[in-house]
């Protein structure tokens, strides 16, 4: 029998009449005291700064026809293979309302990573664009991300927000050199001993016309030590070879593993039909300047085993100091604790 929950419904129109007021208009650029903006100040002094060739060949390269035959990196996602999966351990349990997701056109500040793997096969994970002093910071997946630390080579990597349709509206930012931030202790204890470590950032160059990220998209803002239990939660994420992306209303509540190889406390969040490839999307919440993000599909069994139900690592001191490296521009962790 299907759970009703009244209350959710009237959250999400209370939240979207809030964002209607005026949030939208500021989350392009946040209050100039932000510790996590540059504002309207910022926006000047990082004007355009002319063609980027680098973008412009990534944004050949990446046709209609290429971004939608791009597989997930997250294959297990939704697909209700992974190790011991059960009502207990993983996906809805009985009875539990699951709210419906929507195709929709998107939003500028979340869109997708394309990029190419060692087989020259072509992946995509979700991301948003969160607020920074340089304007050009994505947010996404520690699994989706964690290959291309370092001097790690890029195979053509870039972030197109607002993906849909086959359209790239604000065109094609690269990930730059060195510009991928994992956590050390993901890469030192891998994707399911480091579970609670799932984020991560990338660096972007402006796009082939020269503009940066967040002068063409606007950001949201990170929260990090929030808690686990928010509610209305928009989640956001792009299914691999679907046209647009899906949006959910719902909460998160906490979950405490009682899985042995994926340990930790996770934000939980019940959403239908966020499979392969949605790994990395936001998990928003609203505020009066604007959405902020409070984690990304991932974590637990890396985002869900189930298509129903999705997980993310928190955001605590961890991920705050990752953001802090990411944006000063310290030596990116690698694999086998390498940096830079």
């Amino acid at each position: 029998m299907v759970r009703r929950v009244p209350g959710l419904r009237h959250l999400a129109v209370c939240a979207a009449a809030v964002l209607l007021s005026g949030g939208p208009a500021a989350a392009a650029s946040a209050s100039p005291t932000s510790p996590d903006s540059t504002g309207a100040a910022g926006a000047a002094e990082n004007a355009t700064a002319g063609p980027n060739p680098v973008a412009a060949r990534l944004d050949a390269y990446w046709t209609a026809a290429r971004m939608t035959a791009a597989l997930p990196a997250d294959a297990a996602k939704g697909s209700e293979t992974g190790p011991a999966l059960s009502p207990a351990v993983d996906g809805p349990r009985p009875g539990e309302y699951i709210p419906p997701s929507r195709s929709f056109d998107g939003i500028p500040q979340a869109g997708t990573f394309f990029w190419t793997d060692a087989q020259g096969t072509g992946r995509t994970c979700s991301g948003s664009v969160v607020r920074s002093p340089g304007r050009d910071l994505v947010l996404s997946a520690g699994h989706c991300l964690k290959g291309y630390s370092g001097t790690a080579p890029q195979r053509r990597l870039a972030f197109v927000p607002r993906y849909h349709d086959g359209v790239k509206p604000y065109g094609v930012f690269p990930v730059g050199a060195d510009g991928v931030y994992v956590p050390q202790r993901y890469y030192d204890l891998g994707e399911h001993a480091g579970a609670a470590y799932d984020f991560g950032f990338a660096v972007t160059e402006p796009n082939q016309d020269g503009t940066s990220l967040q002068d063409a998209v606007g950001g949201v803002r990170l929260l990090t030590g929030t808690g686990y239990r928010h509610a209305p939660v928009r989640m956001i994420g792009y299914p691999a070879g679907a046209q647009k992306p899906l949006e959910c209303w719902s909460r998160t509540t906490r979950w405490a593993s009682d899985d042995p190889a994926d340990p930790g406390t996770f934000p939980r969040i019940a959403c239908d039909a966020f499979v392969g490839g949605t790994s990395g999307g936001p998990m928003l919440v609203p505020r009066l300047d604007g959405w902020a993000v409070i984690g990304v599909i991932g974590g637990y069994h890396t985002g869900g085993n189930t298509a129903q139900v999705s997980y993310s690592a928190y955001f605590g001191s961890a991920t705050r100091a990752l953001y802090d490296d990411a944006t000063t521009g310290a030596p990116p962790a690698g694999a086998g604790g390498v940096r830079g």
